[in-house]
């Protein structure tokens, strides 16, 4: 038997972590806020929001927002769209499920910054076009099996996808749509099919309403 003791090995450093979705969520959201300040263009966002789900470690990910200030407490955050709706708890995640049936959210309502879609033998629509965004990023996940779930946004909303099927189909139409408002809202699709049917695309003539110059206002005080 051996005896000898042998040194603990060095506990990995915080940078070395594999990154978690909390991790992603939280520098896309400094993404997002540097964007609306002015502090990076649309293409600029565009380029570090694709390469944020594709890094591996929180050393990585904060690369992405070394060039951008700590983000600030109390900030309010403006509503994207127009019209009332009841307002979404801070920290909610909504859930869409479908089994052997269909449901849908649709008309004037408040997505939260994540939703997520289930479907197993279900129809599920989720149509983003009259939506009020009350965040500058909307993440919706999806798994879908022996199912279908369409997902419609306004045709100036910027639209990205990640995912991929298994005798499936996940299709995302419109990204870097050349119309996008770089004020306007990110919606990202991530998902994974399995015999079934993801699709996301922008709805011709469904645009949300004066963005830029809300934005513009709130940003000059």
């Amino acid at each position: 038997m051996d005896l000898e003791k042998h040194p603990a090995a060095p506990a990995p450093v915080a940078s070395e972590l594999r990154a978690s979705d909390a991790d992603r969520d939280r520098i896309a959201q400094r993404l997002a806020d540097a964007l609306a300040e002015g502090r990076l263009n649309a293409e600029e966002h565009s380029e570090r929001l694709d390469s944020l789900y594709e890094l591996k470690t929180v050393g990585e990910l904060e690369v992405l927002v070394r060039d951008l200030p700590a983000p600030g407490v109390g900030q309010d955050r403006p509503a994207y769209g127009v019209g009332a709706a009841p307002a979404v708890p801070a920290g909610h995640m909504e859930n869409v499920v479908a089994v052997c049936s269909s449901a849908s959210r649709k008309g004037r309502w408040r997505p939260g910054a994540h939703t997520r879609a289930v479907s197993v033998m279900g129809d599920i629509e989720i149509d983003l076009t009259e939506a009020v965004f009350e965040q500058q990023v909307t993440e919706i996940n999806v798994t879908c099996v022996l199912g279908n779930v369409e997902i419609r946004v306004p045709e100036n909303v910027t639209l990205r996808g990640y995912g991929g099927g298994v005798l499936g189909n996940f299709e995302v139409r419109g990204e870097s749509r050349g119309e996008t408002d770089p004020q306007a809202p990110v919606v990202i699709v991530r998902g994974f099919a399995l015999l079934g049917n993801i699709e996301a695309r922008p709805k011709r003539g469904a645009r949300l309403v004066d963005l830029a110059h809300k934005m513009r206002k709130r940003l000059d005080g």
